[in-house]
C-alpha cells in the first residue's frame, strides 16, 4: 500500500502547492484558496480519515488469505501416579510448530465487511471533497468581504472629503459675512456624521482583514484585482441548479455512501447466524512432543466447523440495532439533500435577484449623481439651500454604497451556488486529486438517491409590475391615457 500512499500524497501536493505556484500574481482569490486548503486543519483531518479508511479496507481483505502462525515451546512436565506403590516421573519436552489456517466459509461476513469498509472509504473521500469546497467558499467570502470593505472605506473617504469641503466653504462664507451661522452648525453636524461613518468602515475593514487572516493563514494583499464574478457554469433555470446540487453535492454523496456502509453492516451482523468453516494444516517437530516420550514429529490436517447455536440473543439484538442505524443513515441522507437543495435554491435566487437589483441600483446611483451635481451648481448661485446639498450628498453616498454592496453580494452568491454543486474548486482553477478507488466521475447514486427531496424550484407569487404601475397611475390622478414609462429589461 505504500505506493498508493505516495500516489495520494503526490496528487494532493500537486493539487494544492502546484496550483498555488501556477497562479498568476493578479489572481488573488485562487492563490488564497490554494493556500488555505493546503494548510487548513479540517481538510488535513478529512484526508487523514480517508487514508485510515483505505487501510481499513486492506485489513478486512486480509481475511481472504491464509493465516500462518509459528509457535515454539519448551517445558518440563511432572507427573505422580497414585497406585499401590506411588510413582513420580518427570519429562522434558520442546518443539516448534507451524499452523496454516484458511477460511472456507463465514456466512459471507468477510465479503460484507469489505463492502462496508469500501463504502466507508468513499464516504470519507466525499467528506474530504465537501470540506475542501466549504473551505474554498469560506475563502471566497473572506476575499469578497475584504474587497467590499475596502470599497466602502474609499466611498466613506470621498463622502468625508465632500462634507469637509462643504464645511470649509460655509465657514468662509460666514467669516465673510455672507453666510448664516446655523448653516455652519448644520454643516459641522453632517461632517461629524461623515467622519463617524468613515471610522466605522475602517473598523469593519480591520475585522474583515482579521477574518481573512484566520481563514487563509496570510494577510490579504495590499493590492487586490478588480472584482471577478464566477458566473461560468451556472445553469440557466432554477430546476437545473437544484437537480445538479442534489446529484453532485459532496455532502449528499458522502451521506449515500454512509447509508450503503450501514446496509452492508447489516449483512455482517446476519453472518453470525451462519456456521464458520476453516481448513487447518499443522506440522510440529521437537523432543517428546505433546508429552509423549521419544515423539519427534507430528502433523495434522483438519477441517473445523463452528456453529454457534445460542448466545443469549445477542446476534438478533445486533441485527435489530443495525437496522435502526440503517434507517438513521437514510434520514441523514435526506437531511443532507435538503440542506444542499436549500443552499442551491437560495444562492440561485440571490443571483437572479441581485442581477436585477444591480440594474436598478446603477440607475439610481447615476440619477442621484447627476442630481447632486445640479444641486451643487444651484447652491453656488443661491438657488438651493445647504440642507438640499447635504441631503443630496448623503443620498449619493448611500446609493453608491448600496450598489457596491450588491456587486459583492452577487459575487458571493455565485460562489455559494458553485459550492452547492461541488464545482467551486474547479471554477477557481484548482485541480482535484483523484484518489485510488474513488472517482466521483464514475460514481452514481443509483437506487440510493435521496427520498422526499425533489428538485422543484420555489415559486413566490407577487403582484406584477404592470399592475403596480397601473395602481400608481390611478393614485397619481394623472391624465387618463398616459402610460408610465416602460421598464428597461
Amino acid at each position: 500500500m505504500s505506493h498508493q500512499w505516495n500516489a495520494i500524497c503526490a496528487a494532493l501536493a500537486l493539487m494544492l502547492a502546484g496550483t498555488s505556484a501556477s497562479a498568476q500574481p493578479g489572481d488573488a482569490l485562487r492563490s488564497a484558496a490554494a493556500s488555505a486548503i493546503a494548510k487548513h486543519p479540517d481538510v488535513n483531518a478529512r484526508f487523514n480519515a480517508y487514508r485510515a479508511a483505505v487501510d481499513a479496507v486492506a485489513a478486512a481483505r486480509g481475511s481472504y488469505w491464509p493465516r500462518i502462525d509459528l509457535n515454539a515451546s519448551a517445558a518440563r512436565d511432572n507427573e505422580r501416579v497414585d497406585a499401590a506403590a506411588p510413582v513420580s516421573q518427570s519429562l522434558g519436552r520442546s518443539g516448534v510448530g507451524l499452523t496454516i489456517t484458511q477460511l472456507l466459509w463465514d456466512g459471507l461476513g468477510t465479503r460484507s465487511d469489505v463492502s462496508r469498509l469500501s463504502h466507508d472509504q468513499l464516504a470519507r473521500y466525499f467528506e474530504w471533497l465537501d470540506t475542501t469546497e466549504q473551505v474554498a467558499l469560506e475563502v471566497a467570502r473572506a476575499h469578497y468581504d475584504v474587497m467590499r470593505l475596502r470599497r466602502f472605506v474609499q466611498l466613506a473617504e470621498e463622502n468625508y472629503v465632500q462634507h469637509r469641503s462643504a464645511h470649509l466653504q460655509i465657514d468662509s462664507r460666514v467669516k465673510a459675512g455672507v453666510g448664516r451661522g446655523v448653516d455652519l452648525e448644520q454643516a459641522a453636524a453632517r461632517l461629524a456624521q461623515a467622519e463617524s461613518t468613515l471610522a466605522l468602515e475602517i473598523a469593519d475593514l480591520h475585522d474583515a482583514s482579521a477574518r481573512y487572516l484566520r481563514v487563509v493563514g496570510t494577510a490579504s494583499p495590499r493590492q487586490l484585482p478588480s472584482l471577478t464574478v464566477l458566473s461560468n457554469g451556472i445553469p440557466l433555470k432554477p430546476a437545473q441548479a437544484l437537480v445538479r446540487a442534489i446529484r453532485h453535492n459532496a455532502a449528499v454523496s458522502a451521506a449515500i455512501e454512509n447509508l450503503r456502509a450501514s446496509r452492508a453492516l447489516v449483512d455482517v451482523r446476519q453472518a453470525a447466524y451462519q456456521p464458520r468453516a476453516e481448513a487447518r494444516l499443522r506440522a510440529e517437530g521437537g523432543h517428546n512432543l505433546d508429552g509423549v516420550r521419544d515423539r519427534t514429529r507430528a502433523g495434522t490436517a483438519e477441517i473445523v466447523l463452528t456453529w454457534n447455536l445460542y448466545n443469549g440473543g445477542a446476534d438478533q439484538a445486533r441485527v435489530r440495532q443495525q437496522v435502526n442505524l440503517l434507517n438513521q443513515a437514510a434520514n441523514q441522507r435526506d437531511k443532507a439533500c435538503h440542506e444542499a437543495r436549500l443552499a442551491a435554491a437560495i444562492a440561485f435566487n440571490d443571483i437572479a435577484r441581485l442581477s436585477d437589483q444591480l440594474v436598478l441600483l446603477e440607475r439610481n446611483a447615476t440619477a442621484i449623481e447627476k442630481a447632486r451635481d445640479a444641486y451643487r451648481q444651484q447652491f453656488d448661485i443661491g438657488q438651493r439651500s445647504l440642507l438640499d446639498l447635504l441631503n443630496a450628498e448623503s443620498e449619493r453616498y448611500s446609493a453608491t454604497r448600496a450598489y457596491a454592496n450588491a456587486e459583492h453580494d452577487l459575487a458571493t452568491a455565485y460562489a455559494r451556488a458553485h459550492a452547492s454543486m461541488n464545482q467551486l474548486g474547479m471554477q477557481l482553477g484548482l485541480s482535484r486529486a483523484q484518489a485510488p478507488g474513488a472517482d466521483p466521475a464514475e460514481w452514481t447514486q443509483g437506487e440510493d438517491a435521496p427520498e422526499r427531496c425533489e428538485g422543484t424550484p420555489i415559486t413566490v407569487e407577487s403582484t406584477s409590475r404592470e399592475d403596480l404601475d397601473a395602481r400608481a397611475l390611478r393614485q397619481s390622478n394623472a391624465t387618463p391615457g398616459i402610460k408610465p414609462p416602460a421598464r428597461r429589461p
